[in-house]
């Protein structure tokens, strides 16, 4: 029998003697209380309002009770009043995936139920905890967020207003390189205020576009009528507006990110603060700048990403675990000798997005995330590619957050080739050692144990 191997475990035997659980809803909520007090017994309220007074009236309680774990389940947005008003209290708040809180099967289900289960579940210490940032970060992540639905929105006007101008016979799309150019913007409003000539709209053309004169006049010749300049004018303002809100949540959230005392850096004579560790020469990044560095990330999206998984990285042990809860790797899936292949991940998909865009971006530059990008495409495709190189980013990003210190220096776009070439020299040279007859022992590690 071979030597068995010690996995740490700890998490899982802890016990809690005083927990509650919270079956939350969005009216109300169901709480459990076991305490030690009461052997065999919990006590249960099936009705507690999600108020700020109710909340705070129960905090109290199970501060009075001197509770150890207050656990709830993520359920959809309800659970929020929950965990920030008891969490304020100085509670200590556990939230936890509804999956790992499955009812088994032949119990019935009751709001009642499933608190004395979350409860018992929170006691032997069987339970993990979502990751919920710190307040300052959470902020950010509302702001970065309400930011990545406004450019959607943005993106759906633009879309709205091309299929409009395919309606219309207006084939402009397909000669300007996108919808939303100045000169196109300005031939539609030209066209909605009752110009219908193709050749003074072509003249509208600005910078490069006028070398397209007749390919313009010819895309601009169709059927405009009146219903279409009406919705194109909406279309228009009201992409317009979203570029003025996207503008005002992009200004919250580089002060958000300057009132973070973790994101501050250091300059080169000891001062830090918001505006410090920009330049090349100071001591410390700061943290924008230091994600700022890596192929493919700019600085929106560097807040973006502290917006999403924070600035403390003891939260993800391992640079595999941040890849596991971004949902960047597939699950583990083993029974015996076989090993299938697992399930993808739902993960984080506002930070997957933010990686993968980042990565595409990085196809066409020559380092060694380009490099690697065109490997990997190569031999598996373009999907593939994208999302190793959003991996690849993100573990990046795990070091240089770990580590305030840390500096991204590139690999360079020769990485691979120098190092199979150097791998090639070094098994030439041992061959040739071979032919000579030269023997080759490999010592033993220092610390390693002598031999018996």
């Amino acid at each position: 029998m071979r030597k068995p191997q010690l996995i740490k475990d700890e998490g899982h035997q802890q016990v809690h003697e005083r927990v509650a659980g919270i079956d939350v809803a969005k009216a109300s909520a169901a709480v459990c209380l076991r305490t030690p007090g009461k052997p065999g017994c919990s006590q249960v309220w099936t009705e507690v309002a999600a108020t700020m007074g109710s909340v705070t009236e129960l905090g109290r309680m199970l501060l009075k009770e001197r509770t150890e774990l207050v656990v709830m389940e993520a359920t959809s947005d309800y659970w929020k009043i929950w965990f920030y008003v008891l969490e304020s209290l100085g509670l200590m708040v556990q939230l936890v995936d509804p999956a790992q809180v499955r009812q088994l099967r032949g119990r019935p289900k009751t709001d009642k139920l499933d608190a004395q289960w979350l409860a018992r579940l929170a006691g032997w210490g069987m339970l993990r905890p979502c990751f919920v940032p710190a307040a300052p970060v959470r902020v950010l992540r509302e702001y970065t967020r309400a930011r990545a639905d406004l450019v959607r929105d943005r993106t759906r006007c633009w879309q709205r207003l091309e299929k409009l101008l395919e309606g219309a016979l207006i084939k402009v799309s397909s000669v300007a390189s996108k919808i939303s150019t100045e000169s196109v913007k300005d031939m539609i409003r030209a066209m909605t205020e009752g110009e219908r000539d193709p050749q003074v709209l072509a003249g509208l053309a600005r910078t490069r576009m006028k070398a397209k004169h007749g390919a313009l006049v010819q895309a601009l010749t169709g059927m405009w009528q009146e219903h279409h300049g009406v919705l194109a004018r909406q279309l228009l303002d009201q992409a317009a507006y979203l570029d003025t809100l996207i503008g005002e949540v992009e200004g919250q959230i580089a002060v958000t990110v300057a009132a973070i005392p973790a994101a501050w850096g250091v300059d080169a004579d000891g001062v830090t603060g918001p505006g410090a560790g920009h330049g090349p020469d100071a001591a410390r990044l700061d943290a924008v700048t230091r994600l700022d560095e890596v192929t493919g990330i700019s600085a929106q999206r560097a807040m973006a990403v502290i917006g999403e998984i924070g600035l403390d990285m003891t939260r993800f042990p391992t640079p595999g675990h941040l890849v596991s809860w971004t949902g960047l790797c597939q699950a583990a899936n083993q029974s015996g000798p076989r090993l299938r292949k697992g399930k993808k991940k739902h993960g984080n998909h506002y930070l997957r997005s933010i990686l993968c865009q980042a990565a595409t971006g990085t196809r066409d530059t020559s380092t060694f995330l380009g490099e690697r990008y065109r490997r990997i495409r190569r031999r598996r495709g373009a999907a593939v590619a994208q999302t190793a190189v959003a991996r690849s980013i993100l573990v990046i990003i795990w070091h240089l957050l770990a580590d305030p210190d840390a500096r991204y220096t590139d690999l360079g776009e020769d990485y691979y080739t120098s190092r199979i070439s150097k791998e090639k020299k070094i098994r030439g040279h041992l061959s040739q050692l071979r032919a000579l007859g030269v023997d080759l022992i490999t010592a033993p590690p220092k610390d390693s144990a002598p031999a018996a």
